[in-house]
């Protein structure tokens, strides 16, 4: 089951949750529909990497827990808040996940997904208990490109 909350005056602002599922069209569909069409391939890709992520290895697909995503839009920027019920995440690969030049090859399987938000996101951010990320991808940005065309 998928809960929706929008703000009655738009849909800048809004909240869904939903049982700890890989079935996430609807949901990606939702998140991303406010942003240009130029960025949603990037975004939708990258919000997918971490709604996986907080199924599978925040709440182990157990489908009695929650994924809760807010989401807003704050002049160019677009925020996405996702937050599971699991036991928290500590990044413990030691690759420099900032760095334009690291070749996604040369990163091994727990840091890969990690190296998507990265490249995708302007902000990426955990809390301090590891169960809820923070995303913004900036719409207007005069230096990025969008990776997928």
């Amino acid at each position: 089951m998928i809960a929706i909350s929008l703000r009655p005056t738009s849909r800048k602002w809004g909240t869904v949750s939903f049982a700890s599922t890989l079935h996430l069209c609807p949901v990606l569909d939702l998140l991303v529909a406010d942003v240009p069409l130029k960025w949603q391939p990037d975004v939708r890709l990258g919000l997918q990497e971490a709604l996986v992520n907080a199924a599978k290895h925040g709440n182990n697909l157990d489908p009695s827990k929650t994924i809760l995503v807010e989401f807003f839009v704050l002049e160019d920027q677009h925020w996405w808040v996702i937050s599971d019920q699991g036991n928290g995440f500590v990044p413990s690969c030691s690759t420099n996940l900032d760095d334009s030049k690291t070749d996604i090859n040369d990163i091994d399987e727990c840091g890969r997904g990690l190296y998507i938000l990265h490249q995708i996101f302007d902000q990426v951010h955990w809390n301090g208990a590891g169960t809820e990320l923070r995303l913004c991808k900036q719409v207007r940005s005069r230096t990025r490109q969008p990776l997928v065309r």
